[in-house]
């Protein structure tokens, strides 16, 4: 006889009625992408047992690589995944999540989850609308470097949230790295630009470096070894030496000298401009993002 399959083991309708309140420390992944697997890994990493973790995810070979992976319940759909959670995870593209909680509204408005969404430029209220409302939302911001459990998060969550919501989220989001409360919700369009769309920056400029000092002559791959770890040894410093950005890079800058002529070529072609053009092109960007979630059907 052979065991019963993970989706097997979701309670039926009629059960599901009697279950009396979400389990304390269970926890709803829907959607199993990178984000998703990275936050699962953390968690794990951290000492979560796998029994408090399950996932949705609609594609079978990717369920069955998340089983083999971390040892968790995987499901086919988000309300089997979802039932009995004291978190949801919302780990879905922000086209689809109108979508997807309209479908688990009924459920939510029965079992009153605590749900932490985290779709680029979609509000709390219309997540807590979408799920039928009046429900504790909590919006996040991570990064890629989470993969890493070197993320950068921003959380911001609504009035429905209690401390021991708070408390699950900051769980879930101490997997990928350093997390900051966001007491402004309006706030969340600048930490999309700053830091879940920064590191995209900082590629970019290690992009542009390797080139230069290749059109200067230097080999691709020294080019390429000497910006990546540059550009983690600054960041490090910037995080474990206490001195502010500005008063790190007047320590490196001699009057004068070779980072002083580079700096001027910076600001010459006008790169703090530049930088906070770019910033509010990304807020911009996550303010549409929210109009158009709320006005498509």
């Amino acid at each position: 006889m052979h065991p019963p399959s993970p989706e097997s083991r979701v309670p039926s309708p009629e059960s599901r009625a009697s279950v009396p309140s979400p389990e304390p420390r269970s926890i709803a992944f829907l959607g199993g992408g990178n984000m998703a697997r990275a936050l699962i890994s953390g968690l794990l990493r951290g000492g979560v047992p796998s029994t408090d973790l399950r996932v949705a995810e609609p594609r079978a070979e990717a369920r069955a690589e998340l089983a083999q992976a971390f040892g968790i319940v995987t499901h086919a759909d988000n309300p089997s995944a979802a039932h009995g959670a004291a978190l949801w995870v919302l780990a879905v593209k922000p086209q689809i999540l109108r979508e997807v909680c309209v479908g688990l509204a009924p459920l939510a408005q029965s079992e009153r989850p605590v749900v932490l969404s985290i779709a680029a430029g979609i509000r709390s209220a219309q997540v807590a609308q979408w799920l039928g409302g009046d429900i504790a939302v909590v919006r996040a911001m991570p990064n890629t470097p989470a993969l890493l459990g070197a993320g950068a998060t921003g959380l911001f969550a609504n009035a429905q949230v209690a401390a021991d919501g708070r408390a699950l989220a900051t769980r879930v989001m101490q997997a990928a790295g350093l997390h900051c409360w966001i007491e402004d919700e309006a706030q969340m369009d600048v930490v999309t630009a700053l830091s879940g769309s920064g590191p995209a920056y900082f590629f970019l400029l290690a992009e542009a470096l390797e080139a230069a000092a290749v059109a200067q002559g230097l080999p691709q791959d020294i080019a390429h070894t000497l910006a990546a770890q540059t550009c983690l040894g600054a960041g490090r410093m910037l995080v474990e030496d206490g001195a502010s950005a500005a008063e790190l890079r007047q320590r490196v800058t001699s009057p004068g000298g070779t980072t002083a002529a580079a700096l001027q070529a910076f600001a010459a072609g006008g790169f703090a401009e530049l930088v906070a053009a770019a910033l509010s092109a990304a807020t911009q960007r996550g303010i549409d993002l929210s109009a158009r979630a709320e006005n498509t059907p």
